[in-house]
């Protein structure tokens, strides 16, 4: 959809909803960016809508809303490798596909930056960084079904077209946990 065609459906969601309303940038998965221009305009003109959790992986773009967006806007990492630098940008957490798997690394994380501890939060995201990368080596969410199947807590079953993560990245992320 064209910038105005994403308005406007954020904006009939918006008007519909008794709720707060979340946007979800993730040009990974739509095939489309939810523009800095366009998330403004919407965070502007719906009072309803309080958040975007940006999966862009474009730090100029997510800079730029959470620079101009109107009080009461907030931003939210999509990305668990880019939440660091989010936060210190000034965006307030991170929904997390990591953290299914290891919520109270991710909380600690997201506090230490919270609390300005960015030392803290630096050498933990640096411990966890290449199991950041290895959950989405083979997709989304084949590698946080893996990495929750090592650990015991879900089957390794995905519904067709998505498939299990391939047995190199499976091993990669047993090697990871085992350095962890």
């Amino acid at each position: 959809p064209s910038k105005e065609g994403l308005y406007q459906h954020y904006r009939a969601i918006a008007e519909v909803s008794p709720l707060p309303v979340v946007l979800y940038n993730v040009p990974g998965r739509t095939g489309v960016n939810l523009e800095a221009e366009t998330t403004l305009r919407i965070a502007r003109d719906c009072q309803n809508v309080v958040a975007v959790k940006e999966a862009s992986g474009k730090l100029e773009q997510i800079h730029n809303i959470i620079a101009n967006a109107p009080a009461g806007f907030e931003v939210l990492s999509g990305d668990d490798g880019l939440t660091l630098d989010i936060i210190r940008d000034g965006g307030v957490g991170v929904i997390s596909v990591f953290g299914n798997a290891y919520p109270k690394e991710m909380v600690a994380l997201v506090r230490a930056m919270q609390e300005g501890r960015v030392s803290d939060a630096r050498n933990l995201h640096d411990k966890l960084n290449e199991l950041f990368q290895l959950i989405f080596v083979d997709g989304n969410p084949s590698g946080i079904k893996a990495l929750l199947n090592i650990h015991g807590r879900v089957e390794n079953v995905l519904r067709l077209p998505l498939v299990p993560a391939c047995d190199d990245t499976y091993s990669d992320l047993q090697q990871a946990i085992t350095a962890l």
